[in-house]
């Protein structure tokens, strides 16, 4: 891979890259980390990095990134302290976009992964099996799975309204 392979990577890539992660941490700083440790990754083994296959290598050092970080956050216990006077309000939303945030924060890591891989980003059996390390056939089923648990997630009315 040259160096104009390398910038048409983070050209055409970065977006996607960042939206991916994004979408798993729901978190930007931690998604910016682990995205700008992917592209670095990226540049010190560009030599060895077909420029066809820089797609799926990147997103393969990004989800791999993604998987260690969040077992490094699940190590980390965060002590909250709540006063009496916090007041919590239950109020019923009709808000979509949080519902269906809250049906794929149901999920393992690995079917939300599957799921907006092929659903959100739109790429192919293949091309996730490549990127996560599973088997085509494992993807099938994990994302099969992973759709029946949403399905019945999201037909549940108390879960919707």
């Amino acid at each position: 891979m040259t160096e104009r392979d390398y910038n048409d990577c983070v050209r055409n890539y970065s977006d996607n890259v960042y939206r991916f992660i994004l979408k798993n941490l729901r978190h930007e700083e931690d998604t910016r980390d682990v995205v700008q440790t992917a592209f670095e990754k990226l540049w010190r083994n560009r030599d060895s990095v077909d420029a066809e296959k820089s797609k799926s290598y990147l997103f393969t050092v990004a989800y791999n990134q993604m998987i260690d970080h969040l077992r490094k956050v699940k190590r980390i216990h965060l002590k909250e302290e709540f006063s009496e006077t916090a007041r919590v309000v239950d109020r019923p939303a009709n808000n979509l976009k949080k519902v269906l945030e809250t049906a794929l924060q149901t999920l393992s890591e690995t079917q939300r992964s599957l799921v907006l891989l092929k659903d959100y980003e739109g790429y192919s059996y293949e091309e996730i099996g490549t990127i996560t390390g599973l088997s085509d056939s494992q993807v099938k089923v994990y994302l099969h799975r992973a759709r029946v648990q949403l399905k019945s997630y999201l037909v549940s009315t108390e879960n919707v309204l």
